[in-house]
């Protein structure tokens, strides 16, 4: 060690084996430089005590100025303290006691500090920071600060060059601009590209939504979030969740895609309504948003269930469209059509009507024999419900119906009604048909049930598809066997089959023919 001051020397009563350095003090130890107003040096130790403006240089590029500083040359530990302000070319850090180890490069802190870079302001109470790797390790209550975002957190890794932040524990990002949160356990962070990729019961709070995964990445200059896992989707605005395996959000855009075991789930009068396919894509604005159901669509509810093709819902108007082979149960009613339409109370969220176009069949098991059903079919089906039970239906256009009569108090089957009308209006009470009013003239007859023609027990076109109804919420997730399978194509029979069959049908007329030639 080398040392040089204006005033040197020795008070061995007040300062036993100590050098006394006094006015413009400087000591240099291999590569590094020290200058104080005091200091003491015990040349026994090999140990240095700055007093008074001390600053301390290492190389170029770090510069660290206190009130005091002890210096252990032989194992190259210098402690400051007392306004402790150290900078080097991508950070400034001031803390009240800064241990330097300058072996490993290191200094560390135990008394909170604050730490400056281009970027971000960092605190923490306790810290190491790594001079080669510019590499902060933070722990207990660590803030990491800049014009739009200020990070909290118990544990992270922060690098200063790059502005890399890697969280551990319990850590939350707020943006200053719009105050949306972020919440993780475990994640990375870019301060400067604002990408980010969570970890560990990850959030994404917004004023409009939450988003829960086991993974989410965020870039939020795009506007773009994506997660993977255990998702779930909340919309703060309306009664409506969204969940699935993998999701991706366009912020700007208002869209909202998911897929591999996508619901959507809107909660009504504290029931809830599940609507699972294999994609689901929600835009527009709160209140305003367009909910698409694709591909092996059903829906459960503990008073509705449902299944199609897909699904296409107006959250402003309240309808909901199902296309491509599309059935609803309602009580212990079956209803089909080529297309079915379901209009909601857009206040109160319950069912308010229905309307299926073209082929319109509804069909009800009766009450006591498995192989009777009560069937009404026509072109057209309008109906009304009354707290989400079906009241009344009008058929209209080529109304036909089949209905089982029983007595109401022996449930005996007293008559088999079969009736053809152009438009019939039925009154239903708890899913069974209480009244019939034909409105325009009609063809019908009731007969014994011994009477009833057997060819006329199932309406043309009768599909019985109980196999398919979703009893419970997960059957949802149910593929039926002949979902997304294309019909058998029938087999186009040639000349040569054709003449083999002609030629088949005439050696039978011969063989007839010869018999009664016999007789």
């Amino acid at each position: 060690m080398e040392y040089k001051a204006e005033i040197q020397e020795a008070d061995e009563e007040k300062y036993p084996g100590a050098t006394v350095l006094i006015g413009n003090v400087q000591m240099n130890h291999e590569g590094i430089d020290l200058t104080c107003q005091q200091a003491l040096y015990y040349r026994k130790q090999n140990f240095f005590k700055a007093i008074g403006n001390v600053l301390i240089k290492q190389g170029d590029t770090i510069t660290q100025t206190s009130d005091y500083a002890d210096y252990d040359a032989n194992a190259k530990q210098a402690l400051s303290w007392g306004n402790v302000v150290l900078k080097d070319p991508t950070m400034t850090l001031t803390t009240d006691t800064l241990q330097f180890d300058r072996i490993n490069q290191k200094l560390y802190y135990q008394s909170y500090a604050t730490i400056k870079d281009e970027t971000n302001t960092l605190k923490s109470k306790y810290g190491n920071y790594y001079l080669e790797d510019k590499k902060f390790i933070a722990t207990t209550r660590v803030t990491v600060v800049n014009p739009e975002h200020n990070l909290e957190s118990e544990h992270l890794n922060y690098y200063t060059e790059t502005g890399h932040t890697y969280l551990y524990g319990p850590s939350t990002i707020t943006n200053t601009q719009n105050e949306n949160r972020i919440y993780c356990e475990k994640g990375f962070y870019d301060t400067k590209t604002d990408i980010s990729h969570f970890l560990d019961n990850a959030k994404i709070y917004s004023k409009e939504r939450t988003i829960e995964g086991d993974s989410l990445y965020y870039d939020k200059k795009r506007g773009f979030a994506s997660a993977t896992n255990n998702i779930q989707i909340i919309d703060t605005v309306q009664n409506f969740i969204s969940r699935g395996n993998y999701a991706e959000l366009f912020e700007l855009k208002d869209s909202l895609y998911i897929i591999k075991k996508a619901v959507a789930i809107s909660i009504i009068d504290k029931d809830s309504m599940f609507i699972h396919g294999d994609t689901l894509l929600v835009t527009g604005k709160p209140k305003k948003r367009i909910v698409r159901t694709y591909h092996n669509v059903k829906i459960f509810k503990s008073d509705l269930q449902g299944k199609c093709d897909s699904i296409h819902t107006n959250q402003t108007t309240g309808y909901t469209k199902m296309y491509r082979n599309p059935v609803i149960w309602s009580d212990q009613n079956q209803i089909t059509g080529d297309s079915i339409y379901l209009q909601s109370n857009t206040e109160t969220e319950n069912l308010d009507s229905l309307k299926v176009f073209n082929n319109a069949f509804i069909i009800s098991k009766d009450s006591l024999s498995k192989d009777d059903f009560n069937q009404i079919k026509g072109r057209n089906m309008y109906g009304k419900f009354l707290e989400n039970k079906l009241k009344t239906l009008f058929v209209e256009g080529n109304a036909e119906s089949v209905y089982f009569n029983r007595n109401e108090e022996t449930d005996v089957l007293e008559t088999i009604t079969k009736e053809i009308s152009s438009n019939i209006e039925f009154v239903f009470d708890n899913g069974e048909i209480e009244s019939i009013k034909y409105l325009k003239a009609s063809e019908g007859k009731t007969y014994p049930p011994s009477m009833f023609p057997d060819e006329d027990r199932k309406l043309k076109n009768f599909i019985w598809r109980e196999d398919e109804q979703p009893k419970k919420m997960e059957d949802i997730f149910i593929v039926d066997k002949n979902d997304g399978k294309k019909p058998p194509l029938k087999k186009k029979s040639s000349k040569n089959s054709s003449a083999v069959i002609q030629d088949k049908k005439l050696k039978e007329k011969k063989k007839v023919s010869k018999l009664q030639d016999n007789e």
